[in-house]
């Protein structure tokens, strides 16, 4: 059995995507995901994302990260997706429902709404989320953001400083966050501009992550460091967050077909 899949990216955040909705595809156990996602041994990538019918929206898209877990969004994918429908398209996560629509920036994406209440991130106890009391070393005072899924955000004034893939890891599993985080630091350069570091939970530092950009403006537009409309500059390149005041989050940048092939599920352990 050979199963179709596209080699996608969004600023070098890549994704191996499955679309069940119109080929034979096996279930996805986060052994697969994980498998399929080894950059040695598989076919390699940030996430793997299922594609599948809705009933609430045009399709739904799940989200599995390198490590296997299944997380709610991913804004990077959600653009991917959106390149292949080629249209307005709603789509359903466990993060709720997202639009995207093609641009002349690429993909535009309405994020939706961002979280801010401590129970929403989720924090273990209650605590201001516009500045968190606590801190790692030399990461202090962060502000947390749920995107469709969980954030922090750290204003340093030299993101390449930080040691970021030694206290990533430190940061997403301290018991503070019973989801874990992903962990964002960033750097604001003026009112329209923001240079950012992603550690992913579950992959590690990415040269992209959309929820992560989305996150960091949000915070920082909060607190009063920059406009309605930024920005943000990360490894992979650019992406351009706004804000409304209807709340709603959009976001817009590009998205890249790489490659496509096949693989027998059963060289990846899916049939145990």
């Amino acid at each position: 059995m050979q199963v179709p899949f596209i080699k996608m990216h969004g600023l070098g955040n890549d994704f191996v995507v499955l679309d069940a909705r119109v080929s034979g595809v096996p279930p996805v156990t986060n052994a697969l995901a994980a498998a399929l996602a080894d950059r040695k041994t598989g076919i390699g990538c940030d996430q793997l994302i299922l594609l599948e019918p809705s009933t609430t929206a045009d399709f739904r898209m799940r989200i599995f990260n390198a490590d296997g877990g299944e997380v709610e969004a991913c804004g990077n994918a959600t653009r991917a997706v959106g390149l292949l429908h080629g249209a307005l398209a709603r789509i359903e996560t466990l993060g709720g429902i997202l639009q995207s629509s093609p641009t002349e920036g690429g993909i535009a994406v309405d994020m939706g709404e961002p979280r801010f209440d401590w129970d929403a991130i989720p924090l273990a106890y209650a605590m201001d989320t516009l500045t968190l009391p606590v801190g790692w070393e030399a990461l202090e005072n962060p502000a947390a953001v749920n995107v469709g899924n969980p954030h922090v955000v750290f204003f340093v004034p030299d993101c390449d400083a930080v040691e970021l893939e030694r206290l990533g890891p430190l940061i997403e599993h301290d018991p503070l966050f019973p989801a874990r985080i992903n962990v964002n630091v960033c750097t604001v350069v003026d009112r329209q501009t923001i240079r950012l570091r992603v550690w992913e939970r579950g992959v590690g530092e990415t040269r992209a992550c959309g929820t992560g950009a989305c996150a960091t403006a949000i915070a920082a537009m909060r607190r009063g460091l920059t406009d309605r409309l930024v920005t943000v500059k990360l490894q992979g390149g650019d992406l351009s967050i706004g804000w409304d005041n209807a709340n709603r989050i959009t976001m817009t940048g590009p998205a890249v077909e790489s490659f496509r092939g096949t693989f027998d599920p059963a060289a990846y352990g899916a049939a145990r």
